[in-house]
């Protein structure tokens, strides 16, 4: 792989676009998905600099989460804001890790993002429904790092 924005297909950047689209639609909450090639260190750690960097902890509610994959590395985080953390049980974060994982070991990447980004909304919408004020505070694009 010559460039980390061709990870994923162009199709399948669409369709993991339009599962964002789709989850925020019924929620106040903002998901980003995130790929750099490698992680030094925690996987967990490089999440949470990312969404600061991101400047996903400054949405109203603190509903923001972030799915970051570091590609050559093999390594994936799921890091959820304060306003979300406070509500979700106390293993959903790696109950969706462990989906997400299970897709990736039989080389379903863009298909396990998917599915995370889904259960992630569904999430998002029994804490924070969507409220006709709502602004869709940032961007659904993937990012990507280093």
């Amino acid at each position: 792989m010559k460039n980390i924005n061709q990870f994923f297909s162009k199709t399948e950047q669409q369709a993991i676009l339009e599962a964002i689209k789709a989850a925020e639609k019924d929620t106040s909450g903002e998901i980003r998905v995130h790929l750099e090639n490698h992680c030094k260190g925690d996987a967990l750690n490089r999440a949470i600099h990312w969404f600061g960097r991101l400047k996903m902890n400054k949405t109203a509610a603190h509903n923001g989460v972030i799915l970051y994959l570091a590609v050559k590395d093999r390594k994936v985080a799921v890091w959820g804001d304060q306003g979300i953390n406070k509500q979700v049980p106390e293993n959903f974060w790696q109950d969706v890790l462990q989906d997400l994982l299970l897709s990736f070991r039989d080389e379903a990447y863009s298909q396990g993002v998917i599915t995370a980004i889904r259960a992630i909304g569904l999430k998002l919408k029994e804490l924070f429904p969507y409220q006709s004020d709502d602004k869709d505070e940032l961007s659904n694009d993937i990012s990507y790092g280093s």
